[in-house]
């Protein structure tokens, strides 16, 4: 049976853990557990441009190749294995995106570019939706508040607010069509609607409050570029379906893939926190225990949390750190703090756990409204 106890201490309920991390400021700060991630983990800092390289381009190659699978398959047992492979690898390719909010611009030269025309225009997710936002989720006087773009007390809500976020994501693809087909060539010439555009439809958020604000400078060049290239894309796909030139079944295939790849992703981000601050500024050690690792032994979450997002705690605890060089962080900092460690405290098991105990935390917010 799963379970999301933390791996340190399976007699702890998930309602101890759970207010341990809601009580955020009051959650001192376990400086020895943040000197020795950043002590143990010095020279793990620096990407390595041929893993990431590899795993983006073989991520794509199985991706879209099993996309064109599911399209071409005669049975309809076949088209829903290609299927499953096709989100499962675009998704593991789409995941890179946050990387790229955390790489330096020369870390990994042409990987910005690369990623964005094979997985970010195509996919419309061009990486500016995640740049300039993401960097704000870890800040930490934001992180957990109002002002966070990337937090909901989702814990806190109503029981019906889980499958809503979750059926949100699965209109997504359609969302992404309208906004850069449509939305984005209208707003050139309507100013108001422009401001509307680029407040709150350009940004990978779940805090529907949350408004952007233009970059300056070669951010802005950067995001006017890769906006005009998907809004091309986005009008040309648009056109093709509707000339007929691209079959209608081979779109909707496409579509539901594409679908797939975000509800999947939702769900794990339904399991990256707790969720249980109310607008409370955090300490770095409570920002930590309201995060959630999924380490080792379980295989499944390097499909469900790929590209070190299955090391999400931890990734906030030391969000410099590549992908690739997390799971070796994961075990110096397991074998130097031990299993009593406050850093144990936010690994977990499963999946199923956590979204178990995040359903059971909604009831238990209602019962207490």
């Amino acid at each position: 049976m799963a379970s999301s106890f933390p791996l340190s201490d399976p007699g702890r309920s998930a309602a101890q853990g759970a207010t341990l991390a809601r009580a955020s400021g009051q959650v001192p700060d376990d400086m020895a557990m943040i000197r020795a991630a950043a002590s143990l983990t010095r020279d793990l800092n620096a990407a390595k441009p041929g893993v990431y390289w590899v795993d983006m381009l073989a991520s794509v190659a199985l991706g879209y190749g099993a996309l064109a699978g599911a399209i071409l398959a005669d049975g309809v047992a076949v088209a829903l294995v290609f299927g499953l492979v096709a989100i499962l690898a675009l998704y593991r390719a789409g995941s890179f995106i946050h990387e790229l909010t955390h790489l330096r611009p020369d870390a990994v030269p042409g990987f910005n570019a690369g990623w964005n025309a094979l997985v970010g225009v195509p996919l419309l997710i061009p990486s500016f939706m995640y740049e300039g936002v993401h960097n704000l989720h870890h800040q930490r006087l934001r992180y957990g508040t109002v002002k966070d773009p990337e937090y909901l007390p989702l814990a806190l809500m109503k029981p019906w607010t889980v499958p809503l976020f979750v059926l949100v994501a699965a209109l997504g693809p359609i969302g992404l069509i309208v906004r850069y087909g449509i939305l984005s060539p209208l707003s050139l010439i309507v100013p108001p609607l422009r401001r509307i555009v680029v407040e709150r439809y350009s940004g990978l958020v779940i805090n529907p409050a949350f408004r952007r604000v233009m970059p300056e400078g070669e951010a802005r060049k950067h995001w006017l570029v890769l906006e005009v290239l998907a809004s091309a894309w986005a009008m040309t796909l648009i056109a093709l379906v509707a000339t007929g030139t691209l079959p209608l079944r081979a779109f909707l295939i496409g579509l539901a893939i594409v679908s797939g790849t975000m509800v999947l992703n939702q769900i794990r981000t339904l399991v990256a926190h707790l969720w249980e601050n109310e607008d409370e500024a955090m300490s770095v050690t409570a920002q930590y225990l309201d995060s959630v690792n999924v380490p080792p032994p379980g295989l499944l979450p390097e499909l469900w949390a790929p590209v070190g997002l299955r090391y999400h705690a931890l990734h906030h605890l030391l969000p410099g750190v590549p992908y690739h060089a997390l799971p070796e962080a994961h075990r110096r900092l397991s074998r130097e703090l031990g299993v009593e460690s406050t850093y144990q405290l936010a690994n977990y098991r499963s999946l199923a756990g956590l979204v178990t105990r995040l359903v059971k935390s909604t009831f238990g917010s209602r019962a207490r409204g």
